[in-house]
């Protein structure tokens, strides 16, 4: 799996957004950072409680100049269909259908042909500033997500369960 310092590999996969199905690039993201969540399946048990938690907190993490993207094995067409289930989202839903780039992350799942549930957060150079996995089984917490949003934003020391508005450390060294 990739690390924090580590270039985020490029991507240009086919998309479901707003209804249509396109083509989404990594390039071609012009926000400040990228969240960028890989999960295993459309049509799941966990992964719709955290696709629309990134929908329901997407006007927070665009205020922090953090564009969401969802990535998974799924087609296109099958994302547009869940994402209507789902009551639409407010983010892009790419098709990583042959699992190229989950493998190039380091987080596709060669036994279950699923990606893994991992998040990928990248600064404004595009290189990797976290990234976090969990079991297939576990949800991932997107107030977290955008609590290290934050954290990585403010350029600061954050001690843990820093949030906005709370002191950070000062000091001469850097860790």
């Amino acid at each position: 799996m990739l690390k924090p310092g580590d270039v985020a590999p490029s991507f240009d996969l086919p998309c479901a957004f707003d209804g249509q199905i396109s083509h989404l690039a990594l390039a071609g993201l012009r926000s400040e950072m990228v969240v960028l969540f890989f999960y295993p399946r459309d049509f799941s048990f966990i992964c719709p409680t955290e696709v629309v938690g990134f929908h329901k907190a997407q006007p927070a993490f665009k205020a922090e100049h953090t564009s969401i993207v969802g990535v998974s094995v799924d087609d296109p067409e099958t994302h547009r269909k869940w994402a209507a289930e789902l009551g639409g989202l407010s983010y892009p839903l790419l098709s990583d259908a042959e699992g190229r780039v989950a493998k190039l992350y380091g987080v596709y799942d060669d036994v279950e042909k699923v990606a893994m549930r991992a998040t990928f957060m990248l600064d404004n150079k595009r290189r990797i500033a976290y990234a976090v996995a969990s079991a297939i089984n576990v949800g991932r917490s997107v107030s977290e997500t955008l609590r290290v949003v934050r954290a990585i934003r403010s350029g600061r020391l954050c001690p843990a369960d820093w949030q906005p508005g709370q002191p950070t450390i000062d000091t001469d060294q850097k860790y």
